[in-house]
């Protein structure tokens, strides 16, 4: 049975072409610094919003028309996972990743959802055979059932903190089971909605001794995958505890556990916690720890996590800037943890908005690569900071002066001059970029 019957192969053919299904900007066999577009991208399909998702939102029930809606229980499990191959293979994505009850619908007992997964898992990796995409990465839901009302490793039950580990045990076998690249944790209830009725510093501990535990096992079961921490500032809990990648790095510096984790970082989560998308990655990169990327935006008209899918180009420009700097993602990949609106609710809609996805990030890959060769900002950047690679800024750097040299270098000053930052100047550049790009492509 074929879920896409009218859509054929996606395919390269350039921005002139007409045909809706085929890519405009992103050639994943393009070579740039050794690497295809393909290998830097590492594009991945989130299987939550693509096969799972109903288009819903909480004014309304989904709107979504999908093959597949009139099964239900393990019958439809089976079906996604023959549609989401197909998809696959049509898109010519290289990974995907999926919650554990993405795949498999969770029962009245965890035995008998353990038996789901390894039904579901068994199916997928029948697949995985015969195909080119693999598992960037997987998880564990610890945020829709009612029982993480108060977070899974910071739950004030102890059952809930064993319940959790079960989960991730699970998740962590499944992962060295299907080749999963990596292994995300994302706190969705890990916080607080008060402090008079919690115990913040126990809640912490708690969480540190839960990451260590999984990182223990992957051990004890060889599973080598990459750890990730996905930051997101609040909703659902009021105060989350991976805020932001300072906060979530500070938290992981303090319980010794910055040597097993990377930090996937997701745009709308960035913009959420009151920063720019390529602030958290450039933060995550001089700490080397970026790690993956959740690809989409936000709707800056509103206060939530709408999950759209990523077509401002200046933001992918600036964003692949940095993965360019980070010399790629590694393990990692740029996943789309995005979502068609409830507007766009048949099954083409998912294909035009990957696509769309895809090209962006595509010309900013292109516009970051011509950036960086021409060391547009760096060359700024080093002449900005010039006053440090000589005289009292070098002695400063290399540790070699006090305060009282300080002092006596500071009363012999005479006016001091600053240079302009050139922000208006530096913006308008990369628009030219961006422009000349889209025409290079197109002559």
């Amino acid at each position: 049975m074929s879920y896409f019957s009218n859509v054929n192969k996606v395919k390269f053919e350039g921005p002139n072409s007409t045909n809706p299904f085929s890519y405009k900007y992103y050639n994943p066999e393009e070579t740039f610094n050794g690497k295809t577009m393909e290998e830097y991208l590492r594009f991945a399909v989130s299987y939550w919003h693509t096969f799972t998702g109903e288009g819903a939102d909480p004014f309304g029930a989904g709107t979504a028309v999908r093959p597949y809606d009139r099964l239900s229980g393990m019958d439809l499990a089976k079906a996604r996972v023959e549609a989401s191959f197909e998809f696959y293979e049509k898109l010519g994505v290289p990974f995907f990743a999926f919650h554990d009850f993405d795949i498999a619908p969770e029962a009245d007992s965890l035995s008998q959802t353990f038996k789901n997964i390894d039904e579901i898992v068994a199916m997928i990796k029948e697949y995985m055979k015969t195909s080119n995409t693999k598992l960037l990465w997987n998880t564990a839901n610890m945020f829709t059932h009612p029982r993480w009302l108060s977070g899974a490793a910071t739950s004030p039950n102890a059952d809930i903190f064993a319940y959790a580990a079960a989960k991730v045990k699970k998740g962590l076998e499944v992962g060295k089971e299907l080749g999963s690249e990596n292994y995300v944790f994302w706190g969705g209830r890990e916080g607080y909605e008060t402090l008079l009725n919690t115990d913040m510093g126990l809640e912490l501990d708690n969480l540190a001794r839960f990451f260590h535990m999984a990182k223990d096992y992957a051990n004890e079961i060889g599973f080598d995958a990459q750890f990730l921490i996905e930051p997101k500032p609040k909703e659902p809990t009021t105060h989350q505890y991976d805020f932001d990648v300072a906060t979530s790095l500070s938290f992981l510096q303090k319980y010794d556990l910055q040597d097993h984790f990377k930090f996937n970082i997701e745009a709308n989560h960035a913009t959420l916690a009151g920063h720019t998308f390529e602030h958290e990655l450039h933060l995550a990169r001089v700490n080397g720890m970026l790690g993956s990327v959740d690809a989409n935006q936000g709707d800056t008209l509103l206060g939530w996590d709408t999950d759209e899918f990523p077509t401002d180009l200046y933001s992918t420009t600036l964003a692949m800037y940095e993965i360019l700097k980070n010399g790629g993602l590694g393990t990692g990949g740029l996943n789309f943890d995005a979502k068609v609106r409830r507007g766009s609710f048949d099954t083409d809609d998912l294909f035009h908005a990957h696509i769309a996805g895809m090209d962006a990030f595509a010309i900013g890959a292109r516009v970051a690569q011509r950036l960086l060769e021409d060391k547009v900002l760096e060359d700024f950047v080093a002449d900005r900071y010039s006053s440090y690679t000589s005289g009292i800024g070098l002695d400063i750097v290399e540790g070699k002066t006090d305060f009282h040299k300080l002092e006596k270098y500071a009363l012999g000053l005479g006016e001091i001059k600053n240079k302009s930052g050139r922000q208006e100047k530096l913006k308008a550049t990369i628009n030219k970029y961006i422009l000349e790009a889209y025409a290079t492509v197109n002559a």
